[in-house]
């Protein structure tokens, strides 16, 4: 039988979907609301000492027919004193005892953080995060990803948290930062129980071309915001899947946070080491049903895999993730069409031709608009097969047998790569190229 429960160092819930701290946990309500829905945790939007917020405050890069593909956001710390905070976590904690309520918290001192940790355990939270990530308006102030940015400083406010308190730490990582690893593993160093990410990317979302202020616009100005969202779902999991590989962060437990929306979505993070998942932007557009899709979903695939808890399968992706110069160079697909699907709309011809290796050709017969694969020359980009708006019409079938296996690396100590620019051991020689003059109109 399936058991979603976790135990995220030290941190008991119900299930792994949890709210990260943001504008959905800004009150003891809207949390209540959250655990009906389904949410087993909720990291409560940053403590500290109170903020005065401006008007407007989100801002979003939309993509054709979808919102928020992109989601900016200017708003800070929490606005609200901090007896009503405590006295809201206290009563959620009365409501739900066996749901992980987290307090997340920014502040400046040591004698700030060491009051602030005993005001959070007095009312009961279950444990504490650290946001080391803001990239807007509190980093001006000396915190926020001015932290997460300085590893050292970073390891120190650690170890002072670790020693005031009692209940078990989380330290929620920037990714404004070349090397994600270097804040992580001074998260270590400095004791922390677990480790979260990401926090928000630093960004402009747009210009408004009347104003010429960036969104969201404030009385005509505009400043870089937190960026997160679907758009940044891939670079969150790179960098979780850093840290879990690492062989000293990857012994902390990981919270994945970044463009979280669907199940696949939870899975695809458990799989590259997170073993809890928080969300901010998809509550934001939809609200706190969206859980009940996450759990169906999640329970259905672990039913389908025959994993009992998540724990079963969180990682089970990483050792397939490896460097560029480890992929096998005698592994070949080539793009194959199902004229049964194709609709005759030549997109996977134009994106071909204009912007890959001229691999596809259109039928000399006017009432045949079904494209064909020049096999010689195909790469197994895939490119075809991304921008085909027909599901399966077009996919890479495997041409070679298996029974070779050779690296860049390989190579590499073999001394068997190019060294000049016209080596013969190029990858491309010898592949066909239409004449320049053939891209002129006849």
């Amino acid at each position: 039988m399936v058991d979603l429960s976790i135990n995220f160092g030290g941190i008991k819930a119900p299930n792994p979907f949890w709210l990260a701290s943001a504008p959905p946990t800004n009150s003891g309500y809207q949390i209540m609301k959250a655990f009906e829905a389904g949410w087993g945790g909720a990291v409560w939007k940053t403590l500290g000492v109170p903020v005065v917020n401006v008007s407007s405050r989100y801002g979003s890069v939309n993509y054709r027919n979808t919102r928020m593909m992109g989601f900016n956001n200017i708003e800070l710390i929490t606005d609200r004193p901090l007896a009503d905070n405590l006295r809201e976590i206290e009563e959620v904690k009365k409501y739900f005892p066996d749901h992980a309520v987290i307090a997340s918290l920014m502040v400046e001192s040591r004698a700030e953080w060491e009051q602030i940790i005993k005001d959070v355990e007095n009312a009961g939270a279950d444990g504490i995060e650290l946001n080391f990530g803001c990239p807007h308006g509190m980093c001006e102030r000396g915190m926020g990803s001015a932290v997460g940015q300085e590893p050292e400083v970073l390891k120190t406010i650690v170890e002072w948290v670790k020693e005031a308190a009692q209940i078990p730490v989380i330290t929620k990582l920037s990714p404004n930062i070349s090397h994600i690893t270097d804040p992580g593993l001074a998260a270590v160093q400095g004791g922390t129980d677990s480790i979260s990410l990401i926090n928000t990317i630093k960004s402009i979302v747009g210009i408004d071309l009347d104003s010429y202020a960036p969104y969201p616009i404030v009385d005509g100005k505009g400043t870089n915001g937190g960026y997160c969202g679907p758009a940044v779902k891939p670079i969150a999991m790179h960098m979780l899947k850093d840290l879990a590989q690492h062989p000293e962060i990857g012994k902390v437990p990981l919270s994945g946070i970044g463009g979280i929306e669907t199940w696949r979505d939870v899975v695809e993070f458990i799989l590259l080491g997170a073993t809890s998942v928080q969300v901010c932007t998809a509550v934001m557009h939809y609200g706190f049903g969206i859980v009940r899709e996450m759990e169906a979903g999640l329970r259905q695939f672990m039913e389908e895999k025959g994993y009992n808890t998540i724990y079963d399968f969180a990682g089970k992706a990483l050792p397939n993730v490896t460097e560029w110069k480890h992929l096998n160079l005698k592994h070949k697909v080539v793009a194959e069409i199902n004229p049964d699907k194709c609709v005759g709309c030549e997109l996977c011809y134009i994106s071909c031709d204009d912007g890959a290796h001229q691999a596809i050709a259109l039928s000399d017969d006017p009432t045949n608009r079904i494209p064909n694969i020049i096999e010689e020359n195909c790469v197994g980009c895939n490119l075809c097969s991304l921008v085909c708006p027909v599901e399966d019409c077009i996919t890479m079938v495997k041409k070679d047998d298996g029974s070779e296996h050779i690296t860049w690396n390989e190579r590499t100590l073999n001394d068997d790569v190019p060294t000049t620019f016209d080596d013969d051991r190029a990858g491309g020689k010898g592949h066909f190229v239409p004449k320049p003059s053939d891209a002129l109109k006849k």
